[in-house]
């Protein structure tokens, strides 16, 4: 699958034909972050075929497209720096503008290249190695190193490729799949760290300097532009994200790069790019202020403190022709899937479930849901009322914190739902 232009996030149904098991796994090279697009960039589809919630396969191939609030289609582009332990001080130096060259000469050995391997077994038992490349930042000498989920999202090896050719081997410490940041360690000392800026005092207009790894082969590459807007508003994989505009060219493989001041400091993490064909100049980027403020918890905990989770995969049936397709009577929102040990499989909710109102508030997508949760703490009880084989009920939900799978290797019933459709709560 590769991004295109159609709205997230369903597509037409896309099965996959089966192939003959192999002895061998088959190596497939995805270029850079291009190759996350088509394969790895939100970890794709290996879902297929046939309808119904009922232990059927999921009716659709679903879309690896993301669209903004204002309609633009975008794709993944896939301390004070002496920050091992503590707090990240950001940087409030007033220090004279650097032209790109002195940008670049200060900041070039700070990214990093990313380098990734994930193993998946076929219908038929045979595997497959999908290799995937994306950017990342280094923000401690001690070898911390910050990128986008997305970019090591699934993979069983991780490397990191710093600017003098050197390659380690990289540990994953902690997640955030809602801001979609990682943080990586590598065993390696005297390292060039970046200085984080402080992107909340950043105005439109400022110069912008991107380095990283575009198309995953072309590691340290520089370009520049400026600060084109603030806080916009970008939904990616069902998660809205208040992000940096520029117009620095930005390709897949940049993910998890850096974006630069007119300092050499951080001020953002390169999250994604304008896919349309005929648009270019449309790149974002996480405030690095936001990911100042969950570092701690990444280094201490893996995961953010204090996020709750029902523990299931919600899907939208949106048209009457979806209801067809996945055999049930009515459009809404429907539980696809739960996690083993959730809350929402302690409360006795499954697969097919439609959910029709929370704390007696009605609701009919995903967003609806996700809107009354964000107002719930952990251990809060909600009252959920559900629509099943035509009879409604209520149901008593107590919210969990949320953990991360890949910090608290829960088994799930749905690894990953990014690109699908499929939204997580």
């Amino acid at each position: 699958m590769s991004y295109n232009n159609e709205l997230y996030p369903y597509t037409q149904n896309e099965t996959p034909e089966p192939g003959a098991p192999a002895p061998e796994p088959q190596r497939k090279q995805k270029r850079g972050k291009a190759g996350k697009t088509v394969a790895l960039v939100l970890c794709s589809a290996l879902l297929c075929g046939a309808m119904g919630f009922g232990g059927g396969m999921l009716a659709s191939s679903l879309s690896d497209t993301q669209t903004s609030s204002s309609g633009v289609t975008v794709q993944q582009a896939t301390a004070n720096s002496e920050s091992s332990a503590g707090a990240t001080q950001l940087s409030n130096t007033t220090s004279a503008q650097l032209s790109i060259e002195e940008i670049a000469a200060k900041a070039a050995d700070s990214v990093v290249e990313i380098t990734t391997e994930s193993v998946t077994t076929g219908e038929f038992l045979q595997q497959s190695i999908t290799q995937g490349a994306g950017s990342g930042v280094i923000i401690s000498t001690d070898g911390y190193i910050l990128t986008n989920y997305h970019v090591i999202e699934g993979a069983s090896t991780i490397t990191v490729t710093l600017r003098n050719g050197n390659s380690y081997p990289a540990t994953l410490v902690g997640v955030d799949d809602n801001l979609d940041v990682a943080l990586l360690k590598i065993e390696e000392t005297n390292l060039s760290p970046a200085t984080f800026g402080d992107s909340s005092s950043l105005k439109v207009g400022e110069t912008a300097v991107a380095i990283g790894n575009p198309l995953g082969q072309l590691g340290g590459t520089v370009t520049n532009g400026i600060i084109s807007a603030l806080d916009r508003d970008i939904t990616i994989d069902g998660k809205t994200k208040k992000l940096l505009q520029t117009n620095a060219a930005i390709n897949p493989g940049n993910s998890g790069g850096g974006l630069f001041n007119d300092k050499g400091q951080l001020i953002g993490l390169v999250v994604a790019k304008s896919s349309g064909e005929e648009i270019e100049g449309l790149g974002f980027a996480i405030p690095i202020n936001d990911v100042v403020n969950i570092l701690d918890d990444l280094k201490q905990y893996g995961y953010v403190k204090g996020r709750i989770s029902l523990g299931v995969s919600l899907l939208d049936i949106s048209s009457q022709q979806m209801a067809l397709m996945y055999r049930v009577g009515q459009t809404g929102c429907y539980i696809y899937s739960t996690v083993d040990g959730s809350a929402a499989a302690k409360a006795g909710l499954r697969s097919g479930d439609c959910i029709t109102a929370i704390n007696g508030t009605e609701v009919s997508t995903s967003e609806d849901v996700k809107t009354i949760l964000d107002t719930c703490s952990v251990g809060d009880t909600i009252q959920m009322t559900i629509l099943r084989n035509g009879e409604s009920a209520t149901v008593s939900v107590t919210l969990q914190e949320y953990v991360p799978s890949e910090i608290s290797n829960t088994s799930t019933t749905v690894t990953s739902n990014s690109g699908s459709g499929l939204i997580a709560m």
